[in-house]
């Protein structure tokens, strides 16, 4: 089975008319030209540049062809893609010089009035990358999961087969959370009755989303995480993580591999 967000399916590339891939060819540009901002260009330029993109895969089958096919197809699929490329230049120059004459009228400062406005903070860097990573999934078809960071041990434990007797869950890796249903009782301590505690990771979202949700299951799950770590220079009680869950019929070692790919890139 395909990985999600596929806008098209494989192409036979036996089947190519010179037609056929000008149909590609011209829809890009369309698709181009009718996107109104930088993000809705990229959401175009994943459509028809990106992997799963129909010339993308007539290009990827080019190699099945029979030898004396092989110039043809490439050279027809080879001009449409630098006819593509070269027109998302184009339309990526336009949207920034926009942006850049919008930007310059609507951050004018009149120098004749006293400066008396307080200097705005910036965004935290984790925050900043968290939210990028977010978006690199979302436009692969991934949707972002939450969970409570105070958590019960059934989610943060059991559910993953961490069992009690296990080294993560002793007081001295994992924060424990007295309430006034567990105080003084095993539960709360690591013991074998279900205590509560401070996450130790985000994977109980994934258990969370596996329950509440219909497969196939595509989620990320971003969020900040405890530990009893002491504080030095590569360890900190609090930390964040990402982690994802795909969960379909079909998915492969190559699936993880490409995600992980075009995450990083």
């Amino acid at each position: 089975m395909s990985a999600p967000n596929k806008s098209y399916d494989p192409v036979e590339v036996e089947a190519l008319k010179p037609e056929e891939i000008e149909r590609m060819r011209d829809e890009a540009l369309a698709a181009f030209t009718a996107a109104d901002s930088l993000d809705a260009l990229q959401e175009a330029k994943v459509a028809h540049t990106g992997g799963t993109s129909p010339l993308a895969l007539a290009n990827r089958e080019i190699g099945a062809l029979p030898p004396h096919a092989k110039a043809a197809a490439g050279k027809l699929v080879g001009q449409a893609r630098g006819a593509v490329n070269k027109a998302l230049g184009a339309r990526q120059a336009e949207l920034e010089a926009e942006r850049d004459a919008r930007v310059l009228v609507e951050e004018s400062v009149d120098v004749t009035l006293p400066y008396d406005r307080v200097p705005a903070g910036a965004r935290h860097p984790l925050t900043t990358l968290s939210e990028r990573i977010e978006d690199v999934f979302v436009a692969m078809g991934y949707e972002v999961a939450e969970g409570p960071e105070i958590e019960a041990e059934w989610f943060n434990f059991d559910a993953l087969n961490i069992g009690p007797d296990h080294p993560a869950r002793g007081e001295h890796d994992t924060f424990f959370v007295e309430t006034a249903s567990n105080s003084g009782s095993a539960a709360g301590k690591g013991g074998t009755e279900s205590g509560v505690v401070l996450r130790t990771h985000t994977s109980p979202v994934q258990i969370r989303s596996l329950l509440n949700r219909e497969l196939p299951v595509y989620v990320i799950c971003p969020g900040r995480v405890y530990r009893t770590d002491e504080l030095d220079a590569t360890h900190t009680p609090v930390f964040h993580q990402v982690e994802l869950l795909a969960v379909d019929e079909g998915l492969t070692m190559a699936d993880l591999k490409g995600t992980l790919d075009h995450m990083v890139q």
